[in-house]
């Protein structure tokens, strides 16, 4: 899934998947260690795909405190 996607989507939505793609993450290290995956990379890529998330939540919170702070400034 591309930044710019991510970027659409609500914070609610994000946490959603932010558990879903967690949880793959997970399942999918259990069965690197039972050697019942072929494929390793995509743990890599779920790994990947997590941290981006991350970024994107974490943009949008900095995002609404200084849109909080720049408000306040305006009243005063």
């Amino acid at each position: 899934m591309e930044l710019k996607e991510l970027r659409g989507k609500n914070e609610a939505e994000l946490q959603k998947m932010l558990k879903l793609y967690r949880e793959q993450v997970r399942d999918l290290r259990f069965k690197v260690a039972a050697k019942q995956l072929k494929d390793v990379r995509d743990v890599r890529d779920s790994k990947k795909l997590v941290a981006r998330i991350l970024t994107v939540l974490k943009e949008k919170e900095i995002l609404s405190k200084i849109r909080q702070h720049t408000t306040s400034d305006k009243k005063k």
